[in-house]
């Protein structure tokens, strides 16, 4: 069974940037989609974006042009590149993986359409 860690998340400023990686520690990424989720205290999980097989990338509309998910298939990694940040953006981050034969194309960040996830990594931003 695939198992996903996340890392690269902490405390930031406004305005600040940060870049989470999600890490295949069994498995090999490359046959997902892959989505970034995101949970504030008391919020409902959301999605933030996410990855094709190849490529192929879809964005939250409250994270277009600051965000850009990318993946390194050599590393078997997934990264999230997060810049300009608020404080909205605060939360625990969860990468997830998407087995569907839908997510070679294109992908959303949907969460019922993954089953694999990370632990999550925890995103402060507070000045």
């Amino acid at each position: 069974q695939l198992q996903l860690v996340e890392s690269g998340g902490g405390l930031v400023q406004p305005g600040g940037s940060l870049r989470l990686s999600c890490a295949a520690s069994r498995g090999t990424l490359n046959s997902y989609a892959i989505g970034w989720f995101r949970q504030a205290p008391g919020k409902e999980r959301e999605g933030v974006a996410c990855i094709a097989r190849t490529g192929g990338t879809n964005y939250a509309a409250s994270v277009k042009g600051r965000f850009t998910i990318s993946r390194d298939n050599a590393k078997n990694t997934v990264y999230l590149q997060m810049n300009s940040l608020k404080s909205e953006d605060q939360g625990v981050y969860y990468c997830a993986a998407d087995p569907g034969v839908r997510s070679l194309l294109r992908c959303r960040a949907y969460g019922p359409d993954y089953n694999y996830w990370g632990q999550g990594t925890q995103v402060t931003v507070s000045s």
